[in-house]
């Protein structure tokens, strides 16, 4: 398994239970394909340098998970399809993971 990133750029607009649907969905998503969420990073809302869809603002998440190759273009088919997720990038951290890492 891999050790992957990925930051999602969401909607200002959504609530915080509507956020904590789309973060559970996601988790869902990692564990459903065999990988292993690692960490949730919530960096809260924050300015944008450039209006993304007539929006200057965007809150901030940042998941790290130790996936199979396969997870990551299930995760962003997902993220592509769900309501009030502007943009998102996934990079890869590691080739391998450490075992402590994920126990």
């Amino acid at each position: 398994m891999r050790k992957m990133e990925t930051l999602l750029l969401l909607s200002p607009e959504l609530s915080v239970e509507q956020r904590e649907t789309i973060l559970s969905t996601m988790d869902g998503v990692v564990t459903r394909e065999g990988g292993k969420m690692l960490a949730v990073d919530q960096w809260g809302m924050r300015d944008l340098a450039y209006p993304v869809r007539k929006q200057m603002r965007g809150y901030y998440v940042r998941l790290e998970y130790a996936a199979p190759s396969q997870l990551v273009a299930e995760l962003e088919r997902v993220l592509r399809i769900t309501d009030g997720v502007f943009k998102f990038l996934t990079v890869k951290l590691a080739d391998a993971v450490e075992s402590e890492e994920v126990a």
